[in-house]
């Protein structure tokens, strides 16, 4: 057995801790398992590795080698967040007085804005034709979607009960099992009652999803991607469209219309707010395009 696959009771430990206590996805603690088992292995190809008497400097010389041999640095960034991790973990339990992968910093990610259509391009997206079942549930899945701001896996995860039509707010379940209300626009509103009158024809007796396929079962994530660029092809769009350009551009467009911030952050269930001031730059990216459209003294010459 390689050192990548040997077990340690203290990572094992941990792990146990994310899935139990912190009650994180099966797909994420695989991410720290693996993050975690790649350190253990790089130290035991030069010395025996011993969590509770782990110097920085191997950190540091791991992070250089690592990053030497083309890992990139957001990989990077997520392997010494786990490491910071697991230690606060061993710090909580008395394990452990020090956290060593404190003060190692990987190199700078380069921040990618994301893409957005904007309030024009959206509207011809979502005046989908048809009147079919699977029309109007593609159309009230889209309108949701770009109505609240909703994740790929909240979309799928809703049941019928997660709808709440007389107040228009619907209930979603986030990262780290958070839920969240949220309210729901007037066209999305409307969107949803034609699905609700013809989803008995798909839906079986005993499903409970908001949202089902044709075989009357919950939607998975893949057939929500797949139904949005095929709609999205079939509407002319000039980009390949995806549940999370719907969410990108739900927070740009109400941060440039209300400039709260601190909303936007809760409306999207971000843990963190930095994760949300990446559509601040979206926001002064477009008052820049205008300024250089409509400003008489920054036009360019022809």
């Amino acid at each position: 057995m390689s050192p990548a696959a040997t077990s340690d009771p203290l990572v094992d430990r941990f792990l146990h801790h994310l899935a139990l206590e912190r009650r994180l996805s099966p797909r994420t603690i695989d991410a720290y398992r693996r993050d975690l088992n790649d350190f253990q292995q790089w130290h035991q190809e030069h010395a025996p590795l011993d969590w509770l008497r782990l110097k920085q400097v191997s950190i540091r010389s791991y992070a250089a080698q690592r990053h030497q041999q083309g890992l990139s640095a957001k990989s990077l960034q997520r392997r010494l967040a786990a490491l910071r991790s697991f230690y606060r973990y061993l710090n909580r339990e008395g394990l452990s007085t020090q956290n060593p992968a404190i003060g190692v910093r990987a190199p700078r990610v380069r921040r990618k804005l994301p893409t957005t259509l904007d309030v024009d391009q959206l509207a011809q997206l979502l005046e989908l034709p048809g009147d079919s079942p699977l029309d109007l549930r593609d159309q009230a899945m889209m309108e949701l979607l770009y109505s609240s701001g909703l994740r790929l896996a909240e979309l799928v995860a809703m049941d019928l009960q997660s709808l709440d039509a007389q107040d228009a707010m619907v209930e979603v379940t986030g990262k780290g099992s958070k839920t969240r209300r949220l309210p729901v626009g007037r066209k999305a509103l409307e969107a949803l009652e034609r699905w609700l009158l013809v989803r008995p024809q798909l839906a079986k007796s005993e499903e409970t999803a908001l949202f089902v396929s044709q075989r009357g079962t919950r939607l998975s994530p893949r057939s929500v991607q797949s139904r949005l660029a095929l709609r999205a092809r079939e509407q002319g769009a000039a980009q390949h469209v995806h549940p999370h350009l719907l969410r990108h551009s739900f927070a740009s467009h109400l941060l440039e219309s209300s400039g709260d911030l601190r909303a936007v952050q809760e409306l999207l269930g971000h843990a963190d707010i930095s994760t949300t001031q990446i559509y601040t730059h979206l926001d002064f990216q477009h008052l820049a395009q205008v300024y250089d459209q409509a400003h008489p003294r920054a036009r360019k010459k022809k």
